[in-house]
């Protein structure tokens, strides 16, 4: 089994329902609740990852996250992109766009 890294701020379990890979009737279920967002902003990203916003913004101007999308005057992260770029183990961004680079060729 591999060994699973845990992110630099720890593992909270408040916040991993929407990071963990779930059940088709789970997602069902959710899906009839509440509609699971395709995007995150900053807030949002914040109470996921257990952090402050400053320290999400602070990670972004570093290159520690994900490169995020503006759309408008909106700054948002891919859910689907932050559980993969957990999974691997969180790496800096320049890393990370190399990974996936490397996996579009």
């Amino acid at each position: 089994m591999p060994e699973q890294t845990v992110p630099p701020w720890g593992s909270n379990p408040a916040y991993t329902g929407l990071l963990e890979a779930d059940t088709a009737a789970t997602i069902k279920a959710k899906a009839k609740a509440e509609p699971i967002p395709l995007t995150v902003d900053a807030n949002y990203l914040a109470k996921l990852l257990g952090q402050s916003l400053r320290t999400i913004r602070t990670w972004d101007a570093s290159g520690r996250l994900p490169q995020p999308l503006r759309i408008g005057g909106r700054v948002v992260w891919r859910l689907e992109e932050i559980r993969a770029w957990l999974e691997a183990g969180v790496p800096l961004r320049a890393e990370w766009n190399a990974r996936r680079a490397s996996r579009l060729k």
